[in-house]
């Protein structure tokens, strides 16, 4: 649980000046950290500062950057601790994404949407690891999906870059972890969130584009990041019983969950509304440049503000991991360095010490 005595850290959160990240950056916040934003639209960012000093931030930095651009971001990065200090925290949730059958997607929007959604994950955490190794001490928490598990129609970019992402951290978790680092990552995997992307996501949907219900509000994940921050030992975290209900059925029965979706994923994603064909996206460019679209989307009648399951997650999760070691005394068991059950002969993987001097 998280202390009552909170120490000041120095936080960056990517795709800051909407949605998740506008409302995890509004959390840390409200503890007095130190932020440094980061986003594409000058818009979005201005205010997302603004929220975060009345929310009672230490002090806020905002950051223009593109993540897909590895230099832009190993700026951004050299630049949130010239004016703040040494990172702390870094939150990665900045995406992109295309709402159309794959056959009508360009290769160059395809790639757009990797770049962001999943490169852009891995060049901030460079640029954070280059910082966080040689100190000892810091934390990353990827903001992911249970897309990251389960692909569904009309979004086969974003399901491939968030399968990726969910790769990439399981091989980076182990890495670490062999190290001998003190360094953590974690990755929080979120349920349909209410936020701004559903107006300005690149569409070919005839209908405008929604979230698959249950819809949670921003807050609810942010809490979920907050959290993870605070307990990166463990190494996901799965937010709201949506989440839950679809990594369990893809786990047991996927090719029915395949034939499921097949029926109900395209209406599921579309409110009705016919989608005006001139709406501007901000695949290439943001839409927030000179305007602030804020955390929320346009779906609050519809949406959670809160999540049972997440509640007990956090509160359980240390029970679970008492009967877990307990289990392991009786029988002999360990978690290994990737979480996977060894013997008591096992031998444990060496130590990769150069980790700490250079990513």
């Amino acid at each position: 649980m998280t202390s009552h005595i909170h120490t000041v850290r120095t936080v960056v959160v990517t795709g800051a000046s909407g949605g998740i990240g506008r409302a995890s950056a509004a959390a840390f916040a409200a503890r007095g950290d130190r932020l440094a934003l980061i986003a594409r639209g000058r818009g979005g960012l201005e205010a997302a500062v603004r929220q975060a000093e009345q929310a009672g931030a230490a002090k806020v930095v905002a950051i223009t950057t593109d993540v897909a651009d590895p230099d832009a971001v190993e700026a951004a990065a050299q630049r949130a601790e010239d004016e703040l200090g040494p990172i702390d925290v870094w939150v990665n949730d900045a995406f992109a994404s295309v709402f159309a059958p794959f056959t009508e997607i360009t290769p160059e929007e395809f790639r757009r949407v990797t770049e962001v959604s999943y490169l852009g994950y891995v060049y901030a955490t460079r640029a954070a690891l280059k910082r966080m190794l040689p100190r000892d001490r810091g934390v990353i928490v990827q903001v992911g999906s249970a897309i990251a598990y389960r692909g569904i129609p009309l979004q086969s970019a974003y399901s491939g870059a968030k399968h990726a992402l969910q790769g990439w951290h399981e091989a980076l978790r182990c890495e670490l972890l062999a190290s001998g680092t003190r360094v953590r990552t974690t990755m929080v995997q979120m349920p349909a969130v209410n936020t701004p992307q559903f107006d300005w996501v690149r569409s070919r949907l005839p209908e405008r584009a929604q979230p698959v219900p249950p819809i949670y509000q921003p807050e609810v994940a942010a809490r979920a990041v907050l959290f993870a921050a605070d307990h990166p030992g463990r190494r996901e975290y799965w937010v709201g019983g949506s989440t839950v209900a679809t990594l369990l059925a893809n786990a047991v029965a996927p090719a029915l969950l395949d034939r499921y979706l097949a029926r109900t994923g395209f209406a599921s994603q579309q409110s009705g509304e016919r989608r005006r064909a001139d709406a501007p996206d901000n695949l290439f460019t943001p839409v927030d440049n000179w305007q602030d679209f804020g955390a929320h989307g346009r779906f609050d009648d519809q949406a959670r503000t809160r999540s049972v399951q997440q509640w007990a997650a956090q509160r359980l999760g240390m029970l679970g991991g008492g009967l877990w070691r307990a289990t392991g005394r009786v029988t002999g068991l360990r978690p290994g360095p990737c979480g996977f059950a060894s013997g008591l002969r096992g031998r444990r993987a060496p130590r990769v010490r150069a980790q700490r001097r250079s990513v």
